[in-house]
Order: structure tokens, then C-alpha cells, then sequence
């Protein structure tokens, strides 16, 4: 089984967003809202190249991905810091799930814990019924990062981490969650690295002739 890495050698990546403050334009390719967090950092030695930048890039992601939409008081301490521990625990835990080895999710579980949603009863007038509402709980970094850690239990209790896959590009090990009705997808995406594989090993069939 291919073990799913942190590297890639593609410098950027299409299906771009908003640019971090570095310039660095993060691939939302997965699918999945856990992948697409996992795939903030990407690169090999000096091609390495980190999304989450600081504090400010979390916020840009969080609001790109759509689970931030209100206005924040103030950026939470300690926010980037906390942002990459919960993708290095995240990346383990997939690898792990995906080999059937155990994990450790403290992290995880800490942002579960700590940002955990409030739940409250309303009632809707235009309906006349009650129905329940989720607040987040305050602007602390845990709470800012709740809906990543969810996506990941989600993704590991309820789908088929068969489908959960690598980029078959050489170069690229972005992850993936394979929703098509074949379940035949090989790329991160076919405009950048399925066009690229796909004119290589057409180079590569006229120079054997």
C-alpha cells in the first residue's frame, strides 16, 4: 500500500484561492474538507512550500473553505501553531487508519474538546416548529479549528478510506477523497497533473518507436 507523505514537488497547484500572505496559492483538490487541510503544506527540500503562514493564512483558509464566516474580534493566540499540530496529527491518523495501525489523535481530540459547538433550541416562527442551532463557542483557536477536526472524524469513521488516495502524479502526493461513480480517479486534478502524466507518457511512447 502506498504510504501517503507530506511532499510534493508541485510549487502550485490549479482549482487555486485566495493567496496566503506568502504568495502561496493552497490546492483545494480533496474533495474532503480534512484532505484539503492535510494538503496545506506540500513541497520537497527547498520546493517545500507552507500555506499556513501565520495566524492571518489560517483565517484566509478557514473563510476559503466556508467554515469561517463571521468577523473575528481578534486573531486567537497561538492559532498557526495550533493549526499545524492538528495537520501533522490529522496526516498521521489517515496513514495509520489507512494501514489499520493505531494512532494517537490527542490533538485532535483536543480540538474536538475544547471547541466544541454550542448547541441551542429555538424556535422558528415561519415554521412553527423548534429546531436546533450550533454556535461556536467562543474565537479561541480550538473553536476556529472545530470544523477540521470534525471533518476528519467524519472522513474516518464513515467513508471508505479505500477511496481516500494519493495523486498518482511522480511528483505530487496530494491526498484526495475519490467521490466519482467509477471510483477510477487517479489525479488531484486532470487539468494539472492528469494532463502532465498523460503528456509524458505520450513523450515517452514516440521516443520508444
Amino acid at each position: 500500500m502506498k504510504v501517503i507523505h507530506n511532499e510534493s514537488n508541485l510549487s502550485t497547484l490549479l482549482l487555486g484561492v485566495t493567496k496566503m500572505s506568502s504568495g502561496i496559492t493552497p490546492p483545494f483538490v480533496a474533495s474532503n474538507l480534512a484532505l484539503d487541510f492535510i494538503n496545506t503544506q506540500f513541497g520537497v527540500g527547498a520546493e517545500r512550500k507552507e500555506c499556513l503562514d501565520g495566524d492571518s493564512s489560517v483565517v484566509a483558509w478557514l473563510r476559503e473553505a466556508g467554515v469561517l464566516t463571521e468577523d473575528l474580534e481578534s486573531l486567537p493566540s497561538g492559532l498557526v501553531g495550533l493549526a499545524r499540530e492538528l495537520r501533522e496529527n490529522m496526516r498521521a491518523l489517515v496513514n495509520a487508519a489507512k494501514e489499520g495501525q493505531p494512532a494517537d489523535p490527542a490533538v485532535v481530540n483536543q480540538v474536538l474538546e475544547r471547541g466544541a459547538p454550542i448547541e441551542k433550541l429555538v424556535w422558528d416562527p415561519t415554521a412553527s416548529v423548534f429546531r436546533r442551532e450550533e454556535h461556536r463557542c467562543n474565537q479561541e483557536a480550538e473553536s476556529l479549528l472545530q470544523p477540521v477536526a470534525r471533518a476528519l472524524v467524519r472522513l474516518l469513521t464513515e467513508e471508505d478510506l479505500e477511496l481516500v488516495r494519493q495523486c498518482e502524479a511522480s511528483d505530487c502526493v496530494l491526498l484526495f477523497h475519490d467521490q466519482t461513480k467509477s471510483h477510477r480517479r487517479r489525479w488531484c486534478s486532470m487539468a494539472s497533473c492528469g494532463n502532465r502524466m498523460k503528456a509524458a507518457a505520450h513523450r515517452a511512447r514516440k521516443n520508444a518507436k
